[in-house]
């Protein structure tokens, strides 16, 4: 038997374009690092639209392995923003 645990790999996109901030405010630290285990729902980021702010929720528990964007980047629909390792 093999006993390895297969993951798999979600990529969570931009919902719309916008700007992506990874932190909730310029003197707190960001939502998430590379290596930080996360919970399905969890905020990841903020993306700003029109002055409006939607955060943007893990979709499944898991890893993060990547963080694509770097902070305050304008983002266009469906840009990679992270990489999570289920």
């Amino acid at each position: 038997m093999n006993s390895e645990k297969k993951t798999k790999r979600i990529e969570v996109r931009a919902p719309m374009s916008g700007v992506f901030y990874r932190r909730p405010a310029p003197d707190q630290p960001p939502y998430v690092e590379i290596g930080d285990t996360v919970k399905k729902k969890q905020v990841l980021a903020l993306l700003e639209t029109m002055k409006v702010f939607q955060k943007v929720k893990c979709p499944a528990k898991g890893k993060i392995v990547e963080i694509a964007p770097e902070d305050e980047t304008a983002l266009k629909d469906e840009q990679l923003m992270f990489v999570i390792e289920t």
